[in-house]
């Protein structure tokens, strides 16, 4: 007999199922069993005197054993699991668990320390499906939208970005770099003539951050396309893209979102077009609303309260969980940012209060490239990237998601939980 999952039983069918043992009432004369798979969950229903030898085999199961079990799948409205239960024919031990070394309310560096047994429980199962739906989303809306996915280099001759926050390592006679971003190579596939590209995969940030937001790996989805008119049709893009997956995460799992985080963190599908300020603007409305100041040589970006308090600025002035800001000093952007009178022509994305993506138009030009690498001093780092503009390369822009931070948003938890296993500047295992 093939397994069947959980959630795809029907009353009146013989099964057998697999699963980790989550309750166990083992009384005189009956016992009580609840099996979890990632589909759901069931109890089985055994009669002692009936199956004397199956008995015998409960009475060796443990909390999170792993079992089979062969048998029947009746209706019976008393029964709270969806009002089915399993009468047993056979009880197979596939696996006996010791008591387990951590509570779902263990602190979370513990939970972490025993990773694989913290994920077992529904609504930490809950994140990687809803980080499932997220990214098959994303790739289906791209490649509707003429988009080729790419693999770019994780191991790489010269730093990213800013030749800062990278990890080095030993390659053979050499030194290498994990790459901070795929930019360059994003960058490249647009000189290539590819139009349109996208990938997800891993990230590296040498950041000695501790914070509720950062990690030093994490998985990034990028994307880079052609022939743009500026950067507003990249805003236009994400916001497109957005929300469209905002739309299927909402169909397919707001029930248990706010079943199992709760109500404050219901799926918004928002409208569009997305709201958007500028940052002297942005300043301008928090110090009047908030009474909240920042010195004049910090208000060419946005600082984390400012950010915070944006997400409070555009529901109330827009009634919308999205802000667009543009207009950021050139100082703060990175130097392939194409620039309009001296103003960086990107935008930052704030969502709930915390920037999810930045994004631009690139500067496509070689000299104007060149001239802005040397201003930040990178001239003879960057040189190898530099070169993918010398013969000729078509105007384009795109953005950056970090897909952890998009998860722990939308379930108000920390990198940490969104993360299958964090990696931070004092965690490497397991």
């Amino acid at each position: 007999m093939e397994r069947t999952r959980i959630a795809k039983i029907v009353p009146g069918t013989d099964v057998r199922i697999s699963g980790f043992v989550e309750n166990l009432r083992n009384k005189r004369t009956m016992a009580f069993i609840v099996i979890r798979d990632i589909s759901g969950k069931i109890q089985v229903t055994l009669v002692k005197e009936e199956h004397p030898e199956l008995a015998e085999i409960v009475d060796q199961i443990t909390l999170d054993s792993v079992v089979t079990i062969e048998g029947k799948a009746v209706a019976n409205d008393y029964v709270k699991l969806g009002g089915i239960e399993i009468l047993p024919e056979k009880i197979i031990i596939e696996s006996i668990a010791d008591a387990l070394p951590i509570a779902p309310d263990s602190a979370i560096d513990s939970r972490l320390d025993y990773r694989w047994v913290d994920l077992r429980t529904e609504k930490n199962t809950l994140i990687f499906k809803l980080q499932t739906e997220m990214t098959s989303a994303f790739r289906d809306y791209l490649l509707a939208h003429d988009f080729l996915e790419f693999h770019s280099p994780k191991i790489i001759g010269a730093a990213s970005e800013s030749g800062a926050e990278v990890f080095k390592l030993s390659y053979f006679d050499g030194d290498a770099y994990l790459a901070q971003s795929p930019q360059f190579y994003k960058q490249m596939a647009m000189a290539a003539g590819f139009e349109r590209v996208f990938e997800c995969a891993p990230v590296f940030r040498a950041e000695k951050s501790y914070t509720r937001k950062h990690a030093t790996e994490f998985t990034g989805f990028d994307l880079e396309f052609s022939y743009i008119n500026d950067f507003t049709d990249v805003m236009a893009l994400e916001e497109d893209m957005l929300t469209y997956m905002l739309q299927r995460v909402h169909d397919k799992f707001n029930d248990d979102i706010v079943r199992l985080y709760g109500e404050e963190y219901a799926v918004v599908v928002p409208t569009r077009p997305f709201p958007i300020m500028t940052v002297a603007q942005i300043y301008d409305e928090i110090e009047k609303r908030y009474g909240y100041t920042v010195p004049e040589s910090e208000k060419g970006d946005l600082t984390t309260d400012a950010e915070h308090l944006s997400y409070k600025l555009a529901k109330e002035l827009y009634g919308h969980e999205f802000m667009f800001v543009v207009g950021y000093d050139g100082a703060k952007r990175p130097f392939y940012h194409m620039r309009k009178d001296g103003v960086p022509q990107g935008f930052d994305l704030i969502w709930r209060g915390t920037e999810i993506t930045s994004g631009s138009q690139r500067e496509h030009r070689y000299k104007e490239l060149c001239a802005n690498a040397a201003e930040k001093g990178l001239g003879k780092d960057v040189q190898f990237y530099t070169e993918f503009f010398r013969y000729g390369c078509p105007p384009h822009g795109g953005f950056g998601l970090g897909l952890d931070r998009l998860t722990m948003l939308f379930l108000g938890i920390t990198i940490k939980e969104a993360e299958f296993v964090f990696r931070g500047p004092d965690r490497l295992n397991p």
